[in-house]
């Protein structure tokens, strides 16, 4: 079944804050790994639509493992002429011939999917694929690439903090098999840092922590995702823990502009935390969604939290971004969860 496009107000506040950037793509090439997944539909939909309106004459070959797949899922993504799909997994595929200036490596399952594979494969698969991204750019003469990494190199359960800034020490821990996914993530920096070194590759580095919009899944491991499932749905939100844990939630159209301004502009071999700084305990979230999407829905947390307890927080520091980068957060919580249930076709009565 095919997924409808993103909606035009989305790719025109993209623009509107990458205007400046985007004729860097001018006449040039870039080449995406995960293209076809949930960052993935987002940075091509809004580079096809810069194409269309700054007449960039720019092109992506994007890496799938299923081209026709694809075809089928996002035809308005996988026809357009700009684009050029090349199947293949990521740890081998053919290195396309032309000259790409531009990488984005950005392939690779989620943290809360290595459960459905054993901890050595999901970690090598990680390396190998970020190795073979990287031989790739050098032999393409890249000039710059952009990884996409995960707030959890910092480690998992932080407690005592409000915001995790990238001069964090924590780590996750190496021993621990389900580490697997932080620790490749992390070895996958030190492994562009390493490959860009005395060559004409700059890598800038995306640490990247939680999103929400359209392509979400809202049917797996994503909380937020589960909470709008249930408001669209009208059936109660279930928090089977004590809700108390700390998140944040970055719309996905302002994902999109920090990425493409870290792929132009970001300094080579320098790491930026990117998400929202508006927290939200799971409980609290899960009443603004009940709240925005539905109100009067019941909220059901099972667990009872304890005074004095250690909160755990996943919600980055910024700054760096917004000081170097001139970043900042656009759509609110609350507008992140009424655009994407709009685009699921739910509107609030």
């Amino acid at each position: 079944m095919a997924s409808q496009p993103l909606p035009l107000d989305d790719l025109a506040h993209i623009l509107a804050h990458t205007q400046a950037i985007f004729p860097a793509l001018q006449d040039q090439r870039v080449f995406l790994t995960g293209g076809t997944g949930f960052f993935g539909h987002w940075l091509l939909e809004s580079l096809l639509h810069a194409n269309r309106e700054l007449s960039l004459n720019a092109c992506a070959t994007v890496l799938t493992r299923n081209a026709e797949a694809f075809r089928t899922r996002a035809p308005h993504i996988a026809n357009d002429p700009a684009i050029t799909l090349l199947e293949g997994d990521v740890r081998t595929f053919a290195y396309p011939t032309e000259h790409h200036r531009f990488v984005i490596h950005a392939a690779t399952d989620s943290g809360g999917q290595q459960a459905q594979r054993p901890a050595y494969e999901l970690a090598e698969s990680i390396l190998e694929g970020t190795r073979h991204t990287l031989k790739f750019a050098l032999q393409t003469k890249a000039t710059r690439l952009l990884f996409t990494s995960t707030g959890a190199v910092y480690g998992r359960n932080i407690t005592g903090l409000t915001h995790i800034s990238e001069e964090y020490p924590g780590a996750p821990d190496p021993l621990a098999l389900v580490s697997s996914y932080d620790e490749a993530k992390r070895m996958s920096e030190h492994l562009c840092v390493a490959y860009s070194d005395q060559t004409h590759l700059q890598c800038s580095i995306a640490r990247c922590f939680a999103f929400v919009g359209p392509h979400l899944p809202l049917d797996a491991h994503f909380a937020i995702g589960n909470f709008i499932r249930d408001a669209i749905a009208g059936t109660p939100i279930h928090i089977k823990g004590d809700g108390t844990p700390l998140r944040s939630y970055l719309y996905m159209a302002d994902l999109a502009i920090w990425l493409w301004t870290m792929l132009f502009t970001a300094p080579a071999n320098r790491a930026f935390n990117v998400g929202s700084e508006e927290q939200h305990s799971i409980g609290s979230l899960a009443h603004l969604t009940a709240h925005t999407l539905r109100p009067g829905l019941r909220v059901q947390i099972d667990g009872t939290p304890k005074a004095g307890a250690p909160v755990s927080t996943y919600v980055p520091g910024t700054q760096r971004a917004k000081q170097e980068l001139g970043l900042t957060q656009h759509i609110s919580t609350e507008q992140a969860l009424l655009r994407t249930a709009a685009w699921h076709g739910f509107t609030p009565a």
